[in-house]
């Protein structure tokens, strides 16, 4: 949502912006609407000033005997009742359509957010971070590498069959070895995040809520990405939807931020914009794990600081695992529905010779906090001893994708053997072993 008084202001400023998202100008919709609205309220203000003030008179026409006046004065009030309900209705009609409208409409970005369309006009925002390993054989993807490797009982250790047989496409079953390599990615990642970083370690549901996903932008524009239940719950496409919304409606104290939560969870994503993209492999799939990393702050300085922050803390986790990577500035096209900055992480698969998204940070400014209505209260001083809430700012980013974490560890770290040489940082995760197969 969006402060209707400032599109009021300068409704150029918006069409500009949401142009850079690559929207039609938006505000003359908005305002033809609000015009409306504040006409159909006025309509009804005046009416009621009208039923008010006759009925008053209605009693007084009739303690003096004079029923035509009474009459007249009741027919002026039935108009005016009628003249209220109409408006009424349209008030709540329009005001349902003007909120519609606006909770379709994406966050704006910020003016040092380069514009462009897509991911090809991205602008890299860093050195690149490490050397990509130089192979003296053939790389294998993670695919042909996880089927090779066998558990005790003969079956891979990346099946993609039985869980086809399962559940359908883009469904893994990992078993023995890799599924505990994944397990001690997450629980490297925690650690790291909570142990090193202050970020407080949530457990959250995995299911929530429409109001949870329309605070944090998934509906109603995006109710396709995402899976409902029968009874109208829906499984969290990240746990950002559950940890941001552990703040709504609420009023924080100032000395209560930066809030800043992190969870391991698994995530549900349909996948429907992304027909014959990355269907083989872990790359994109419907159920995958991730720990995620969310924030809240008082106010756009404390957050685009916080984005850095943020992004570094993601950073730590490729750079502990020695994982190649580079740190791009997405362009306004590229951005996420309720970012206005963002910073993808890209680790290097050497089977692809590129760089593919691992973690996404963004800055959200107020855009959440108002749809979730969750405020803080600013200090109290002289001129305002009772200052009034305002709306927090967040930002969410991934501390990393656990699946994709594992594919960069499997293709970055195999041997010419088959086998997966373990990072040192995992080892003790995984009760100190070294290697998986060979």
């Amino acid at each position: 949502m969006f402060d209707l008084r400032a599109i009021r202001d300068n409704p150029q400023a918006f069409d500009q912006a949401w142009a850079k998202k690559g929207l039609s100008p938006q505000t003359g919709a908005i305002l033809a609407l609000d015009a409306q609205i504040r006409d159909a309220k006025t309509s009804r203000q005046d009416a009621e000033a009208i039923r008010n003030r006759h009925s008053k008179q209605i009693g007084k026409a009739k303690a003096t005997g004079d029923e035509a006046e009474a009459q007249r004065l009741m027919d002026l009030v039935s108009d005016a009742k009628k003249t209220i309900e109409s408006a009424g209705e349209t008030v709540a009609h329009l005001s349902g359509d003007l909120q519609t409208l606006m909770l379709s409409l994406p966050n704006i970005p910020l003016a040092d957010v380069p514009e462009g369309a897509d991911e090809s006009e991205n602008q890299l925002a860093a050195p690149l971070w490490g050397m990509p390993r130089k192979f003296t054989f053939t790389p294998k993807d993670h695919v042909d590498l996880g089927a090779a490797l066998k558990t005790r009982q003969g079956q891979p250790m990346m099946d993609f069959e039985s869980a086809a047989r399962l559940s359908g496409a883009r469904f893994v079953a990992l078993r023995g070895e890799l599924a505990r390599l994944e397990r001690a990615l997450a629980l490297f990642m925690l650690d790291l995040q909570t142990g090193s970083h202050g970020y407080e370690e949530v457990s959250p549901p995995l299911l929530v809520r429409s109001d949870a996903l329309i605070g944090t932008g998934q509906l109603p524009k995006f109710g396709e990405d995402s899976f409902a239940t029968t009874d109208g719950l829906w499984l969290i496409a990240t746990s950002e939807i559950a940890l941001t919304n552990l703040i709504r409606e609420d009023i924080l104290r100032l000395d209560q931020l930066p809030m800043r939560m992190c969870a391991h969870t698994p995530c549900f994503r349909s996948e429907a914009g992304s027909a014959g993209r990355d269907t083989r492999g872990m790359i994109r799939l419907h159920q995958f794990d991730k720990v995620e990393l969310v924030s809240i702050v008082a106010h756009e300085a404390a957050g685009l600081e916080e984005l850095e922050r943020m992004t570094g803390c993601a950073e730590a986790v490729l750079q502990a695992l020695d994982l190649p990577y580079r740190k791009m500035l997405l362009c306004a096209g590229d951005m996420g529905f309720g970012a206005r900055k963002t910073y993808d992480l890209e680790v290097w698969l050497p089977t692809q010779e590129t760089y593919r998204e691992i973690s996404s940070c963004s800055y959200c400014g107020d855009f959440q906090g108002r749809r979730m209505q969750a405020r803080y209260r600013p200090p109290e001083s002289e001129e305002t001893p009772r200052p009034k809430p305002e709306f927090v700012h967040t930002l969410n980013g991934s501390g990393l994708a656990v699946g994709r974490t594992l594919v960069a560890v499997m293709e970055n770290y195999q041997n010419e053997d088959g086998s997966i040489t373990i990072p040192d940082v995992l080892q003790d995760y995984m009760g100190g072993q070294t290697q998986i197969g060979g």
